[in-house]
């Protein structure tokens, strides 16, 4: 046991291991050392930093804090600490339940968790613009979060009932804390937020996403800027012409979609009709040429019937997405679903439909990673594993899309432009053709 190390265990989105990174900075100015997702942690003081958005989640979540509980009750550290999604929305029953933890904190509070670990040891949480991080990802990419909450209550959805309204960062905050990562040796920002579309509209009564994203390519040493959780409604148009304009920006938009009926869209509360979702993704790839689209999309919705999926089906089929994930409903409580509709789908029926979902996408992945075969990408390369060096395109964001695997002796964090020679599965397979930078 290392005294004044803290551990930290980040669960859930990108966007709460960005919190995790602000804290780490902060102690860190203040003396103390922190580790970040160690396998055997070791010092006295142990955050768990926490997801609450579907029932998976929170359920892991809750175990690992049972977990960490029961390594206190043993002796193996002395402090344990809560932050994050899950304490901010069910703070007080989580108290009574598990009276090991010194401390629960919300979302936005970790302030008061900085202040409390410093002032144990008598020392300033000294002084860092609020925007510093301690990067966790390999020091060649990270995240950007411009905005916290949403303003959509969609039926689904519990994350307006934890982060509340859509708070955009300002412009210039956001465009500092850019510059402050490059000169930390940053080279690809991936742009998060729940509602990228709104990015500005509270702040400045319009839409200024395409301003933000236009002037952080101008910055020296941003080479790729990848766009995170785009909504459909209310879409900033203005966006498309910017990214089309800059190489570093990547020809990537993560717009999640859900359904393709009118009848689960009016069901979901999405404020858009079939019509204009296919209109917008016809513009979308109209204006940006190559564009690579992910979605989310889900599945035993209350209401949905056999005819809504088997449309969604022949949908996924049309489109031909490049990337696409999706989810189960959950009911979540709280939420307009939850309230106003029965959950009158069988969880078999969901599991069933998620399959069948899956397995077309499947399909069409393998068939777009085959067409890749002979041409040449250009590749950033996070990591040395076994006999390869694994990277991704511009079309892949990290963690949650394909990979590159390259033979040859190459630099991590460095981008080499690939010849794909092959695919197994999504995974692309690449031989280095000639270093680009």
């Amino acid at each position: 046991m290392h005294k004044s190390e803290i551990d930290i265990i980040t669960l859930g989105c990108s966007k709460n291991l960005v919190d995790a990174e602000r804290v780490m900075r902060r102690l860190e100015v203040a003396g103390f050392t922190c580790v970040h997702d160690s396998a055997n942690p070791k010092g006295e003081i142990a955050i768990i930093n926490t997801c609450g958005f579907i029932g998976d989640a929170k359920e892991e979540s809750i175990n690992m804090i049972l977990e960490m509980a029961q390594r206190k009750t043993q002796g193996k550290f002395k402090q344990l600490y809560v932050m994050g999604c899950l304490s901010q929305r069910y703070m007080q029953e989580l108290t009574d339940e598990i009276p090991e933890v010194d401390g629960w904190y919300g979302k936005f509070d970790y302030d008061a968790l900085i202040e409390r670990l410093t002032a144990s040891i008598e020392r300033s949480a000294g002084s860092c613009a609020t925007y510093e991080r301690t990067i966790t990802t390999p020091g060649h990419y990270t995240y950007i979060k411009i905005s916290e909450g949403c303003n959509r209550f969609c039926s689904y959805c519990a994350i307006p009932l934890i982060t509340g309204r859509h708070q955009s960062r300002p412009l210039e905050e956001i465009l500092d804390e850019v510059r402050w990562l490059v000169s930390q040796g940053v080279k690809e920002f991936n742009v998060i937020a729940q509602d990228l579309s709104s990015y500005g509209l509270d702040l400045y009564k319009e839409h200024r996403l395409a301003e933000l994203i236009d002037r952080m390519a101008q910055i020296d040493g941003v080479q790729w800027i990848r766009l995170h959780y785009a909504y459909p409604t209310d879409f900033p148009f203005d966006l498309l012409p910017v990214m089309a304009k800059h190489p570093n920006i990547c020809k990537y938009l993560d717009i999640a979609l859900q359904h393709c009926t009118d009848h689960m869209l009016q069901l979901m509360r999405r404020h858009i009709t079939a019509a204009e979702q296919d209109e917008l993704l016809d513009r979308i790839r109209r204006e940006v040429p190559g564009i690579t689209l992910r979605t989310t999309l889900m599945v035993g919705h209350p209401g949905e019937t056999e005819e809504d999926f088997e449309a969604l089906k022949a949908w996924v089929q049309k489109q031909r997405f490049d990337r696409m994930g999706a989810f189960a409903y959950s009911d979540e409580e709280g939420t307009w679903a939850n309230l106003h509709y029965r959950d009158d789908i069988p969880q078999e029926v969901k599991e069933h439909r998620l399959d069948e979902l899956m397995l077309i996408q499947e399909t069409i992945a393998a068939e777009k990673s085959e067409q890749k075969v002979g041409t040449v990408r250009r590749v950033i390369i996070d990591r040395e594993e076994s006999d390869y060096f694994i990277g991704r395109t511009e079309a892949d964001s990290p963690e949650v899309d394909c990979e590159v695997l390259v033979k040859g002796k190459l630099n991590v964090g460095e981008f080499y432009d690939v010849r794909i020679t092959g695919f197994e599965g999504v995974d692309l397979y690449g031989e280095l053709s000639t270093i680009s930078n």
